[in-house]
């Protein structure tokens, strides 16, 4: 291992053994561990372990995103992420593209202008220039050579795993995201954890989630998005079919993202209470949307504290992306605003809220603790919201998944679905986060490992209704049947009353491969992926056409 360090304000860089640092690995069963122990206070800047293994150039790679949105599939020789590089600084500073991914804090080899001391800086590269097909891997990522591996990571408490995956070298070096941990004389610190096995079925049964149970609910999101208000929710629970478990309330019943103490009084002149009890009258468990990490421009709490909002070290603020009027996260640095987060979250659970959607989580990380890395800081933030919420149901989306282990119920393993197939042409050429009913449904389908072991898998809404729609109806079977089969959150934002009969069965459909169906096996062929799947003792199977969205039952 190579690790890269400060001591008293020269960077330095460490082999096996060093004056100011001890490096201690221990390997047991296709487990590795490394541990630092300063002997001196030093601050931490990057792990490395090069060439852990080589691979043929032409292996197939399921390679994990960073995030929740971050499309996650089988990549073969030639297809690699959307790349940031492409886009000019001129529209990064408008929009902070950057932020919502992993290019906030890595910047691939490809893509960087190393120095000699090791530290790189971002670089717009010539579009004209030939595109990488190296990848980027997070946590894990499954080799499908002649003789398979899996690379998965056990350390998400402390220190993110990067896995870079340099196909024209044929190999693979890790990284470990210990940018920032300060480390005093006689501390020790993990740097790597993880192991290297041919079956990732033995990585994915090592976690087990918190909650086992599936739930079939609705959103207010995708039909009504933020011009939501008190009638028109209720007439939604009026109207909810009776075997939903869950009814949500998204994003619009705040004044502004931020201000989450502040309902719309002109939406909803009573509030939320009585929704809640609307709610649990009709049998169902009552649902909210926050991004309790983020604050809009236009907000009064960034308006009435700016303190709270997190700035870099040249006091400008950091962005989360372009959402609302431009969205910061709060400093979790800053007690108060660490308090306010707190006291927003025993608020709605006072309110009876019994689940909790929490979105744009990924921002806590912007600006990392002092002296702690980026995923210490996510397992700080994600730790406080299952404290403050107790025993209710949390998703997480937009989240670190590695710090959702063992504290949320439910996981957004996908982008948002989109009412077409696919985001507009700029956004496809560029942006590895965008919304996109496209890449949702390969996440689903390439993240199923996780479900029912890290956490239950939310792979967003179905939608089946003709209105409002750019879905093609074949696209939107697909996008149920697919949904219904790989996750276990099913949710929708249609009013399914006013299904049609042919749509009440195909739900009906969905409902049976969600309670009963099992998922047995995926395979890419080209670009479809061959699904078999297990329903009330038989076997089946399926191919889904990843480009163009349709899916072709086998007889």
């Amino acid at each position: 291992m190579v690790l890269t360090y400060e001591s008293k304000g020269r960077l330095l860089t460490a082999g096996e053994s060093d004056a100011r640092v001890t490096i201690y690995e221990e390997t047991s069963a296709g487990r590795t561990r490394i541990t630092v122990t300063a002997k001196e206070d030093v601050i931490l800047k990057e792990a490395r372990i090069d060439r852990i293994r080589t691979i043929d150039k032409d292996c197939p790679v399921i390679a994990n995103g960073f995030q929740s949105w971050t499309e996650t599939r089988e990549f073969a020789r030639g297809e690699h992420l959307n790349d940031l590089s492409l886009l000019p600084p001129l529209f990064e500073d408008r929009f902070h593209f950057r932020a919502y991914g992993s290019y906030a804090f890595w910047t691939p080899p490809a893509d960087q202008d190393r120095s000699l001391k090791g530290l790189s800086r971002r670089k717009w590269k010539n579009p004209l220039m030939p595109a990488s097909d190296d990848l980027t891997a997070f946590e894990w990522a499954h080799f499908k050579e002649d003789r398979p591996f899996f690379i998965g990571s056990f350390n998400g408490a402390n220190a993110w795993l990067i896995i870079q995956i340099l196909r024209d070298e044929g190999c693979v070096t890790l990284y470990g995201d210990v940018e920032g941990k300060a480390l005093r004389a006689g501390e020790s610190f993990t740097v790597f954890d993880f192991s290297i096995t041919e079956d990732p079925r033995e990585y994915f049964q090592s976690f087990s989630p918190r909650s086992g149970r599936k739930l079939f609910g609705y959103t207010s999101w995708y039909n009504h998005y933020q011009n939501i208000n008190a009638r028109l929710i209720e007439d939604a629970i009026d109207r909810a079919d009776e075997r939903l478990e869950l009814f949500q309330i998204d994003d619009g019943f705040e004044t502004f993202v931020g201000d989450w103490l502040d309902v719309d009084p002109a939406k909803f002149p009573r509030g939320l209470e009585p929704v809640v009890e609307k709610i649990h009258a009709k049998g169902m468990m009552a649902g909210i949307w926050l991004a309790p990490f983020v604050a809009e421009d236009a907000s009064r709490l960034s308006k009435e504290h700016p303190d709270w909002i997190a700035k870099d070290a040249d006091g400008k603020k950091i962005y989360a992306g372009c959402n609302w009027s431009g969205d910061c996260p709060l400093d979790l640095n800053v007690p108060e605003a660490v308090e306010y987060v707190r006291k927003v979250l025993r608020s709605y659970r006072d309110m009876g809220f019994d689940l909790f959607k929490l979105d744009f989580i990924y921002a806590a990380s912007l600006k990392p603790l002092v002296g702690k890395t980026r995923a210490e800081t996510s397992e700080f933030a994600y730790g406080l919201l299952r404290e403050e919420l107790q025993d209710r149901l949390i998703i997480g989306c937009g989240a670190a998944l590695a710090n959702c282990i063992g504290r949320f119920d439910y996981c957004r393993i996908g982008p948002d679905v989109s009412l077409r197939f696919d985001d507009s042409f700029y956004m496809r050429a560029f942006h590895p986060e965008r919304i996109s009913t496209k890449v949702t449904l390969v996440n689903t389908i390439y993240r199923s490992p996780s479900d029912g072991r890290m956490y239950l898998n939310d792979p967003d809404v179905f939608l089946l209704r003709d209105d409002n729609i750019g879905l093609s109806r074949e696209q939107r079977k697909a996008l149920t049947l697919i949904n219904a089969l790989f996750g276990s959150l099913l949710m929708t934002s249609d009013d399914t009353g006013s299904y049609d009969e042919e749509r009440r069965a195909l739900l009906d459909r969905a409902l049976a491969l969600f309670r009963r169906g099992r998922a047995l096996s995926y395979e890419r062929k080209g670009d479809t992926v061959r699904v078999d799947y297990g329903l009330d003792g038989g076997r089946h199977s399926m191919t889904y056409d990843m480009n163009r969205g349709i899916l072709t039952e086998d007889i």
